[in-house]
């Protein structure tokens, strides 16, 4: 549980560091944005990979990511044992990745690759893992969220569905190379052989 809440808290920390990253970037004419948004194929826009998920246009797209971003995370804190720090940065590095080779030429801004990459993640996982806790997240996920699919087809102006969907596959090819075992009780006072 003490594992849990730190995992929570920081997941907090996060959100509340992107909300404090879009009023600076909004108090700055979208200056940030600009600075660190993933640009497709220019040398200028790599480092973008990283800063994709912390920047956003708007209050309004930042506020669509929050839900997802604290229910998500808080799946993957309380399910998740180790891999999770890994299972990140596939998400991130692959998937910007991906956006960098084949996105449209725009400035790619948002978590909402990282909230496509958890989903793709969590529901993949399940059938990978074939617990009852990864089985039970997966319907779960699928359930309250399984309509974000859609977001990975092209269609939406002013919408990266490149960051939706490198970001799915990145979380389902990160379910796959990443064994990120479900929580268990450690066993105390067992003799270790």
């Amino acid at each position: 549980m003490h594992v849990f809440l730190k995992r929570v808290a920081a997941l907090f920390g996060f959100v509340a560091a992107l909300w404090v990253i879009q009023m600076v970037n909004w108090a700055t004419g979208d200056a940030l944005s600009v600075t660190f948004g993933l640009i497709p194929r220019h040398l200028i826009g790599l480092d973008g990979i990283v800063g994709m998920p912390f920047l956003h246009g708007s209050f309004a797209h930042l506020i669509a990511n929050t839900p997802p971003l604290l229910v998500l995370g808080t799946l993957l804190a309380a399910t998740v044992t180790r891999g999770l720090a890994a299972m990140n940065m596939v998400v991130v590095g692959l998937g910007g990745t991906l956006v960098w080779l084949f996105g449209t030429s725009a400035i790619h801004i948002g978590a909402s690759g990282l909230v496509f990459g958890w989903f793709g993640f969590l529901i993949t996982r399940g059938f990978v893992g074939r617990s009852p806790v990864t089985l039970g997240a997966s319907v779960l996920i699928g359930v309250v969220y399984g309509s974000i699919i859609w977001g990975v087809l092209p269609g939406q102006p002013g919408v990266s569905w490149e960051a939706h969907l490198f970001g799915a596959i990145a979380g389902i090819a990160a379910a796959f190379l990443i064994r990120a075992h479900v929580h268990a009780p450690r066993l105390r006072d067992v003799d270790h052989r």
